[in-house]
């Protein structure tokens, strides 16, 4: 997309101005299942899934492109010592996604998903946000945009993950300057920082919220202020997919994050949004609970990379092959109710 006037402007528009769902699809869907042959409301939440994958694509519910995207950055605040791993892992994880070696890419296998890696500039961490910001606006717009173009190639189902050492610092901080409360509400163990590296880490966010106090009025400045490029082209990519009527299911703490920025922006922007799983991360099931979402799974995982997301998928998939594959009460000779 081409920006105009200030970096943001264009990005403001666009979430004020996003379309809707389907209404005649939605209406379809609803009336085929009611001829399924099954007793009405006896698949629960396939059938919820079912319908919203017909309101979001415009077309009987079908997954036959998923793709997983999987957004990796690096953050200049960790070099206040607040995880147990260095910056390096980040890109040594980004070539083990390549090579196939991680949890996402055999869940990839197992369901038959698609998966794309997107390395956010890793030599370059975002600045430091306990005393500067992550982003300028012109880079933070760019790299939403760079985000959008995550579906290229086309989907009918999106998967969004992430990859980042220290981001989930970076999502507590973005959830206590959209929700308040305190640090400690929001700030978890994530790659495993426990003891003085927690304690660390909850300085490090009051410490944030504190140097940028004066403009988290703003959801887009809370973005570019306490953000990373992962977030920011998460964000960029869960708009894309509202465009171009593609349904997606976000996966844990930091890719919620990005979602939650929309959603402060304009209520209806992530409602083509599901969460794929609810993840051990203290602060994720609070941050579900002020999206108004409820998760597809429940695993207690914590380990991101778009893991639950594509776990989720499988039962996406599932409900559209019942929806779609099921015969009616006609076609199979069954008598329907009497």
């Amino acid at each position: 997309m081409s920006l105009s006037g200030l970096p943001f402007d264009d990005f403001r528009n666009l979430i004020a101005n996003l379309p809707g769902p389907d209404p005649r699809a939605l209406v379809d869907a609803r009336e085929r299942d009611a001829k399924l042959t099954k007793p009405l409301g006896a698949l629960g939440r396939l059938e919820e899934i079912a319908f919203w994958l017909a309101a979001w694509t415009g077309r009987a519910p079908a997954v036959n492109r998923p793709l997983v995207a999987i957004f990796a950055g690096n953050h200049g605040v960790t070099k206040h010592g607040i995880t147990p791993f260095p910056p390096s892992v980040t890109q040594q994880m980004v070539e083990n996604f390549a090579a196939g070696g991680a949890a996402i890419n055999q869940i990839c296998v197992t369901h038959d998903l698609g998966l794309k890696i997107f390395d956010l500039a890793l030599d370059y961490p975002t600045g430091d946000i306990a005393t500067e910001p992550a982003l300028s606006e012109r880079d933070c717009a760019a790299t939403m945009a760079f985000g959008m173009e995550a579906i290229a190639g086309g989907t009918d189902l999106l998967c969004l993950g992430e990859m980042g050492i220290g981001n989930t610092t970076i999502a507590a901080a973005i959830h206590l300057a959209l929700y308040g409360g305190e640090a400690e509400d929001w700030v978890g163990p994530g790659t495993g920082s426990h003891g003085e590296l927690m304690a660390r880490k909850i300085a490090v966010v009051k410490q944030a919220l504190e140097t940028h106090k004066g403009h988290l009025d703003d959801p887009l400045e809370i973005l570019r202020r306490l953000g990373g490029r992962e977030i920011a082209a998460i964000a960029g990519a869960i708009l894309a997919a509202r465009m171009e009527k593609i349904p997606v299911l976000l996966d844990g703490y930091v890719v919620t994050a990005a979602a939650a920025i929309l959603k402060a922006i304009n209520p209806s922007a992530i409602d083509h949004c599901l969460i794929g799983h609810v993840s051990a991360e203290p602060g994720h099931l609070r941050s579900i609970e002020k999206l108004g979402k409820t998760p597809l799974l429940a695993l207690g995982m914590r380990l991101g990379e778009g893991t639950g997301a594509a776990l989720a998928a499988g039962i996406v998939k599932s409900a559209a092959a019942c929806h779609s594959g099921m015969a009616t009460y006609e076609q199979a000779g069954v008598t329907n109710k009497v």
